[in-house]
């Protein structure tokens, strides 16, 4: 006895050999291109996160579109709370984000699962991360000076549908990092931007033994800042509003961990009876009276390090104090990164949740119910 199948099932059925038929044989064919999607938190539209912004939505699946590029299915995903910032739309004044609508995340660590003609850095299987600079233009000033994040034409993860909180991505070989196989993604991932970024505000505060620095903020980046000075033999200070931020940074080796008042005067009097004036002072946390109080905690000729978005801070020229902005650094950069972490076996303090579950862990986040950094994995 025949049956006759629904014409969709027959259809569907056909559908199937004609992809295993055109993988076998290499072949690429747009409309079996279109069937791929993947599971993506998408942003339509700036809002409180409180309100559910991020929807689970199916998109297309990024495909490898030039020769020189890798496919990376993704194991893990940093949540940064500048993420935040550009969620809510509180950051829309300096173009973030640049449109919409987006799909965020901007340090990622995956598996690679496809690679074009022409690489030669990576091969399938390799693990690698992405840092929030996704690509550079490789000929301007900033890019020849191995400066490539400060690239006026650069393209930045996580605003635009190449972001994090997906499942896979693709990106140029040269802005891609290997990951060793014996990193976890939940460390690896957060390395990409909170341990690039920590990394770079370190080195920018000059550090050497035995000089006194302090880091206002100690949440996902902070934390791994307090690490990276004490590897250069610095004696750290940690401030934060926050208890539990303070016994991590303690935990971690600074030598102590004070909570912050923004009774900018009470405050400055406590630290200078306990430890002096600062050599040196690097600011995470996004808020005008923190980097003010901050600039004033520093000895004259001392050096402030600035790694947020806030007012221009104000200071007494005649203390010679030097003002200096960072911003996350190179592929170089991010190499070492993976290196000392990998050699120091320095902590990555996590938490990790399902993709599905963004709005919740932002939430979390803003709330600081976050001890340190929170990786969504799909």
């Amino acid at each position: 006895m025949l049956v006759e199948r629904p014409r969709v099932q027959v259809f569907s059925m056909y559908l199937v050999d004609f992809k295993i038929h055109l993988t076998y044989l290499k072949i690429p064919c747009k409309f079996y291109h279109i069937m791929e999607k993947m599971k993506a938190m998408v942003l339509g539209n700036c809002a409180p996160i409180e309100s559910n912004p991020l929807k689970l939505t199916e998109i297309d699946k990024h495909e490898i579109q030039r020769p020189n590029e890798i496919l990376i299915q993704i194991e893990a995903c940093g949540v940064c709370h500048s993420q935040l910032h550009g969620i809510e739309g509180d950051w829309k004044d300096i173009g973030i984000p640049p449109s919409l609508p987006t799909v965020p995340g901007h340090e990622v660590v995956g598996k690679v699962v496809q690679v074009g003609d022409n690489v030669t850095k990576f091969k399938v299987g390799d693990r690698a991360g992405i840092t929030p600079l996704l690509e550079a233009c490789k000929e301007c000033q900033y890019c020849k000076e191995g400066k490539e994040y400060l690239c006026e034409s650069s393209t930045i993860t996580g605003e635009s549908f190449k972001g994090g909180y997906t499942e896979y991505i693709t990106v140029v070989e040269d802005f891609a990092t290997k990951v060793p196989d014996t990193m976890k993604p939940e460390y690896a991932a957060p390395l990409f931007c909170a341990g690039i970024t920590a990394y770079k505000a370190v080195k920018a505060a000059e550090p050497q033994s035995g000089k006194k620095i302090g880091i206002f903020g100690i949440g996902g980046v902070g934390h791994m800042a307090v690490q990276f000075a004490k590897v250069e033999d610095c004696k750290v200070i940690a401030f934060s509003r926050a208890q539990k931020h303070l016994e991590v940074a303690k935990r971690l080796g600074a030598i102590d961990a004070m909570t912050f008042s923004e009774n900018q005067e009470e405050f400055l009097e406590q630290l200078k009876e306990k430890h002096g004036l600062l050599d040196a002072a690097i600011v995470f946390a996004p808020a005008d009276i923190v980097t003010d109080t901050a600039v004033k905690s520093v000895k004259k000729g001392g050096l402030i390090v600035i790694a947020t978005v806030g007012e221009n801070p104000q200071f007494m020229a005649f203390e010679e104090k030097t003002i200096r902005g960072t911003l996350i650094g190179s592929t170089k950069d991010m190499e070492q990164v993976i290196k000392i972490c990998d050699e120091k076996n320095l902590e990555v303090v996590s938490q990790a949740f399902p993709l599905e579950q963004a709005n919740e862990v932002l939430k979390k986040l803003k709330d600081s119910e976050i001890e340190a950094r929170a990786v969504l994995m799909p």
